[in-house]
């Protein structure tokens, strides 16, 4: 794996654990009771964005660090999912003389 697909593989994970940690523990105005003019009831109360953005980085790094490691050892392979059989069959090493 290259330094821009471990870049691009980081920046993906990073938006996946952002969309799925964003309506943890989220409260709303319309929960609280205190809705401002102008804005939906749907809208955060409270939002802390730090807090968001440190714990989708730490979520992001780990599983970052499983999957690359996952890429790198060769355990998972391109060739293991390919269901449809278009690759076809691996390259075979050149025989020892």
């Amino acid at each position: 794996m290259g330094i821009t697909s471990a870049i691009v593989l980081f920046a993906v994970i990073w938006f996946l654990v952002l969309f799925v940690v964003l309506p943890l523990r989220l409260k709303t105005q319309g929960d609280v009771g205190e809705v401002v003019p102008g804005t939906h009831a749907s809208a955060p109360a409270d939002f802390q964005p730090k807090r968001v953005v440190r714990t989708v980085t730490i979520v992001a790094v780990i599983l970052w660090a499983i999957i690359a490691g996952t890429i790198l050892s060769g355990v998972i392979t391109v060739r293991d999912i390919d269901f449809m059989n278009r690759m076809g069959d691996a390259p075979k090493a050149a025989a020892q003389e």
